[in-house]
C-alpha cells in the first residue's frame, strides 16, 4: 500500500514492513479544504500535521489584527507545541491557505508508536533538534534584517510562498505593512 508519510520517512531511515504498517495505521492522511481550521485560539491541541501537499498558516490575533508567524508547506510539521506539550489553550490558529493534505500525528498514537517502535522516538528527537536549530537561525536573521532584507531572504529561501498566499499575509509574516511590501517589491523590480 502506497503512503506518502511512509515514503517521506523512508527517505530518512530504512523501515521494516511492520514499521510501515504502524505508520499507516497510526497517522491517517486527510485532505482539508482551503480556509479550514486545524486549530483555533482557545482549543487544546491534540495533533500535529505533516504537510504532504498544500500550505498551512499559523497566526494569532493582536488588537484584532491577524499576525502571521509561520507558513508550513510540503514536508513541514504544523503544530502548536506549547498547547500540545503543556495541554493548555492555544493562543494561535492553524488554517489551510489552500486545499491541504496532511498526515495527522495524534500525540496519544505517537506515544504508542514510540513504545512499539523505540527507534522512532530517537528519529523524532533528531528531526525536532534540526527544526529547532533552523528556527533559531531564522529568528536571528529575521531580527537583524531590514524589511527589504527579509523580503529578499523570503525570495531566496521560500519563493513558493510569493504566489501561494495573499500579499497581506506575507507582509504580516515579514513584520511589515502591506503598503511597505508593495514599495519594496516595486523598488526591487525597478532595480533588478
Amino acid at each position: 500500500m502506497e503512503n506518502t508519510l511512509v515514503d517521506m520517512t523512508s527517505k530518512i531511515i530504512d523501515l521494516t514492513d511492520d514499521e510501515k504498517q504502524g505508520i499507516i495505521e497510526a497517522f491517517p492522511i486527510k485532505t482539508f479544504a482551503k480556509d479550514a481550521f486545524l486549530l483555533k485560539e482557545g482549543q487544546i491541541s491534540k495533533d500535529s500535521f505533516i504537510v504532504i501537499k498544500g500550505c498551512i498558516r499559523k497566526y494569532y490575533l493582536h488588537d484584532g489584527e491577524e499576525i502571521t508567524s509561520e507558513f508550513y508547506t510540503e514536508s513541514q510539521t504544523a503544530d502548536n507545541i506549547d498547547s500540545l506539550a503543556n495541554q493548555k489553550p492555544s493562543k494561535c490558529y492553524l488554517t489551510c491557505c489552500e486545499d491541504t493534505t496532511v498526515a495527522i500525528m495524534n500525540s496519544e498514537k505517537e506515544k504508542a508508536m514510540y513504545k512499539k517502535f523505540p527507534r522512532f522516538k530517537e528519529l523524532c528527537l533528531v528531526e525536532m533538534e534540526k527544526v529547532i536549530g533552523t528556527k533559531q537561525e531564522e529568528l536571528l536573521v529575521f531580527k537583524n534584517s531590514s524589511p527589504k532584507e527579509r523580503y529578499l531572504n523570503l525570495l531566496k529561501e521560500r519563493p513558493d510562498l510569493i504566489n501561494r498566499v495573499p500579499q497581506y499575509q506575507l507582509a504580516s509574516y515579514l513584520g511589515i505593512k502591506p503598503e511597505t511590501l508593495s514599495r519594496i517589491r516595486k523598488r526591487i523590480s525597478i532595480s533588478g
